[in-house]
């Protein structure tokens, strides 16, 4: 099963698949601003959603912020641990390279409930643990 990767519009919107997939997540893993959201609203950042088969399993999200990248991702409930995480991160490295981007960098809150298993897989993947609690990764050159 093939995995395609569609850039949101230029103002993205919150919308039903973002609802479930970003919006539905245990308190504590994203920024509670998401659970506040109506359908419509804009979100900030650059979204690319990632469909299976025409059905949404997952999102990723890019800030650019003095050369460095924040990131996001999410994965529907169940397509996790499927290859889906690792595809939106190998993703969003190429949006951050094709920008000039230095490195990806990620916080995972300590109030997530799975805390240390997404910073061990982050870690897993090239991540490092820097002294301001983010998670960093170079961003690989052509």
């Amino acid at each position: 099963m093939s995995l395609s990767w569609i850039r949101e519009p230029a103002l993205p919107r919150w919308d039903e698949d973002k609802a479930r997939i970003v919006g539905a997540v245990p308190a504590g893993v994203f920024d509670a601003r998401y659970a506040q959201l109506s359908a419509g609203d804009t979100v900030p950042g650059e979204w690319w959603r990632v469909e299976r088969e025409g059905e949404v399993v997952g999102y990723g999200w890019l800030e650019i912020v003095w050369g460095d990248a924040e990131i996001l991702l999410a994965t529907a409930e169940g397509a996790r641990r499927g290859g889906v995480g690792a595809y939106i991160l190998e993703q969003l490295e190429e949006e951050a390279r094709r920008r000039g981007v230095n490195y990806l960098y990620n916080v995972v809150r300590t109030t997530h409930p799975e805390a240390e298993q997404v910073s061990a897989w982050l870690q897993k993947n090239g991540f490092k643990a820097s002294e301001d609690g983010a998670l960093r990764r170079r961003v690989g050159r052509a």
